[in-house]
C-alpha cells in the first residue's frame, strides 16, 4: 500500500461553541493522509485507478460548510464521508486545525487528529 498526502486544504467556516463564531467565522486547515493502492495508476498513468485529489477537496469543503460546535465533530464527519465516498481508501489520518482560536490568549492553532480504517 501507498499513501497520498493532501496538505493544507483551507476553509473559512463557522464552527465553534461561541455564538460569535457562528457570525464571524474563522480560518481552518485540513490535512489528510490516505492509504490506498495506487500501483496501477502509477504504472498506467490512469486517474481512475487512484483517489482523485479534487474529490477529496470537494468532500472536505462540503463538510466544512456544515456548522458544528466542535472541530472533533467536523473531523469525524469529514472522515466518515471520505471513507464512504472513496472506497479505495483503506486507512485515513485526518487533521482539522482551527487557526487563531478565540481562547483569551495568544494561541496559533488547535487541532484534532482522527484515524479511520476500513
Amino acid at each position: 500500500m501507498s499513501r497520498i498526502l493532501i496538505n493544507d486544504i483551507r476553509s473559512y467556516a463557522y464552527h465553534g461553541c461561541l455564538s460569535e463564531e457562528a457570525i464571524i467565522g474563522g480560518h481552518y486547515r485540513v490535512d489528510a493522509i490516505l492509504t490506498t493502492d495506487f500501483s496501477e495508476a502509477a504504472e498506467q498513468d490512469d486517474l481512475s485507478k487512484t483517489v482523485d485529489y479534487c474529490d477529496v477537496q470537494r468532500i472536505v469543503q462540503r463538510e466544512m460548510e456544515l456548522r458544528s460546535k466542535l472541530i472533533e465533530h467536523v473531523a469525524k464527519r469529514i472522515g466518515d464521508a471520505l471513507m464512504l465516498e472513496l472506497p479505495s481508501i483503506t486507512h485515513l489520518r485526518l487533521t482539522v486545525t482551527k487557526l487563531s482560536p478565540p481562547m483569551g490568549g495568544d494561541v496559533k492553532s488547535v487541532a484534532v487528529e482522527l484515524d479511520f480504517t476500513r
